[in-house]
């Protein structure tokens, strides 16, 4: 059992934000960050069995940042 389960999160391109857990197939989105929060975990609880499910969850954020040269 994993003790902790990892999101990328990124914006989406019409707003609001997507949350991938690639090792776990996880996929979720939302508005805002308190609703991502929220789906997130909803995820993770339908993800999981109760006895396997990870203590932690990690939201590691991505952006990009282009700069003119």
């Amino acid at each position: 059992m994993d003790t902790e389960v990892l999101f990328n999160v990124e914006e989406a391109n019409d707003g609001g934000y997507i949350a991938t857990a690639p090792l776990h197939g996880i996929v979720t989105q939302a508005e805002s960050i308190d609703e991502l929060h929220a789906q997130v975990r909803d995820a993770v609880a339908c993800h999981f069995d109760v006895q396997d499910k990870p203590r932690l969850i990690r939201l590691h954020y991505v952006r990009d940042e282009v700069l003119a040269a």
